[in-house]
């Protein structure tokens, strides 16, 4: 792998994929108005791998400006010229597939093999939408007294802030960019500090696909929370997308209450992965392995709960921490690594004092559970037996490789389980009887239910949670109309 740092503000350069390192306004790769620039640290090694631009609540206003002159032509813009452009996005991806996972690792730290495939879910949010982006499909009916039709059309809402987590900086950037401009709207997108430069590259390419001037703008900036008020205060700004914590989520809804704003929010998750005693074990671990230990476990919809009725508590607990021992823990980009490290300093300490606090309330490490002695922001894949409901390990989001195995004794017992939390985005059913599955799948509080398979995401399904989970849906058709105004027209021919 080549990797070109350049002068300042010009491009880093990955076996020729160009990363830009300034903001984008207005189809422009301009400096921010603040020379303070932001590093971005690759946490494998602790080094700093770029410097960025650092925004200014001045520059947010000028993306707004710009994404709001480019409003009215991208509206105005065909379906199928839009959809042609999304298509062009999908395929730059795909050809740049490995630099891009390179990037995502050097910044984010996860394996590449876990890089690779957040790049084409990533591309195919673009695909999915550049099919979509012909559907904007209407309704016309006569009302009940025969006066008048009823015609019903969907039109693109506006100007649309984009806010992304660290996490999958690729994925979450197109599940919002997508929709929006399939529906016909223009974006300010902020990525997060921690992982910017995946973003950039996007956007990089997605100008070399045809996107017009001021209809994708980027912004990076360590002032998040003066920038992000001066944009959501902004009437010209229509709607809000966020991905994120749910304490950061629910300020955000606050900020954008005083100007009603259209909101979507993919908050926190706690999921729970319910194994029942007539569940295939190695398929139950298989799916285990996928929804636990994603991007080393740094997912909302990471099975954070697991929970094993009695009769197969015990070796369902040895194989997974079999399975779990055999992982290779290393740098992101380096050859044979399963599990990358964490992304900061604070995640490891996080995940090392919820393992402690589980261990203080009688819970048992039957394997890993104490913060790797190398360089970088490692933390080993852990398992904990025997966790006490009290623990925080059950009531917060762990994002790490700790998996945390509680034994049940019936199916009531599990489902209420599963519902002691405030959370409810992603949940995990594992059984040979279907009715069983669908049963708890049913009663289970979340938005989203996989029943003996161990991921969930998909592009063409809706993606979201209940409760303190978020508001809205990403993916499907439902991701693109929650980028739309649904508009009634009373006529009489």
């Amino acid at each position: 792998m080549e990797i070109l740092v350049t002068p300042t503000k010009q491009p880093m350069i990955i076996d020729g994929l160009e990363v830009p390192r300034r903001l984008l306004i207005n189809g422009q790769w301009v400096a921010g108005s603040d020379d303070d620039d932001v590093e971005v640290v690759n946490p494998s090694d602790e080094t700093v791998l770029a410097t960025i631009a650092n925004a200014t609540p001045a520059d947010g206003t000028r993306a707004v400006d710009a994404a709001a002159a480019a409003l009215p032509g991208w509206a105005s813009t065909s379906p199928r010229r839009r959809a042609d452009i999304l298509r062009r996005c999908f395929e730059l991806m795909t050809d740049r597939t490995e630099q891009l996972a390179q990037l995502i690792s050097l910044e984010n730290g996860k394996a590449l093999p876990d890089a690779r495939s957040e790049v084409a879910y990533a591309a195919e949010f673009f695909r999915w939408y550049s099919e979509e982006a012909v559907r904007i499909i209407g309704e016309i009916s006569t009302s009940p007294s025969g006066t008048n039709r009823i015609l019903v059309q969907h039109e693109p809402i506006g100007v649309c802030a984009l806010i992304t987590p660290w996490n999958f900086p690729a994925a979450m950037a197109t599940r919002k960019l997508a929709p929006a401009l399939a529906a016909g709207c223009t974006a300010v997108l902020k990525p997060a500090t921690l992982t910017p430069l995946t973003s950039l590259a996007i956007a990089q390419l997605m100008i070399d696909a045809g996107v017009p001037a001021g209809v994708v703008n980027v912004i990076t900036t360590r002032q998040t929370a003066a920038v992000m008020n001066t944009i959501l205060t902004d009437s010209r700004v229509r709607k809000l997308s966020f991905t994120g914590s749910t304490s950061v989520g629910r300020h955000l809804l606050k900020q954008a209450a005083d100007s009603v704003l259209k909101c979507s929010m993919e908050l926190g998750g706690n999921a729970p992965f319910l194994v029942f005693d007539d569940a295939d074990i190695d398929k139950a671990v298989d799916g285990a392995m996928v929804a636990k230990m994603r991007n080393g476990g740094q997912a909302c919809t990471a099975a954070n709960r697991i929970y094993v009725q009695r009769g197969i508590h015990d070796e369902f607990s040895r194989r997974l921490s079999e399975r779990m021992s055999r992982l290779n823990v290393g740098p992101g980009t380096a050859s044979g690594t399963e599990v990358g490290p964490l992304v900061d300093e604070a995640s490891v300490g996080k995940v090392n004092d919820l393992v402690a606090d589980a261990v203080s309330h009688g819970a048992k490490v039957v394997l890993g559970g104490k913060r790797m002695d190398s360089r970088g922001f490692f933390y080993p894949p852990t398992v904990v037996t025997g966790v006490s409901a009290r623990s925080r390990i059950v009531t917060e989001e762990i994002f790490g490789p700790v998996a945390s195995v509680i034994g049940f004794d019936t199916e009531n017992e599990a489902i209420e389980a599963a519902n002691s939390t405030e959370y409810g985005l992603a949940a995990y059913v594992f059984t040979e009887d279907l009715g069983r599955g669908l049963r708890v799948a049913e009663k289970i509080q979340s938005g989203m239910v996989a029943i003996n398979r161990g991921l969930v995401s998909d592009p063409a399904a809706p993606f979201g949670g209940v409760k303190q989970s978020g508001l809205g849906r990403e993916g499907a058709h439902q991701g693109m109309l929650d980028f739309t105004e649904t508009k009634y027209i009373a006529v009489d021919w």
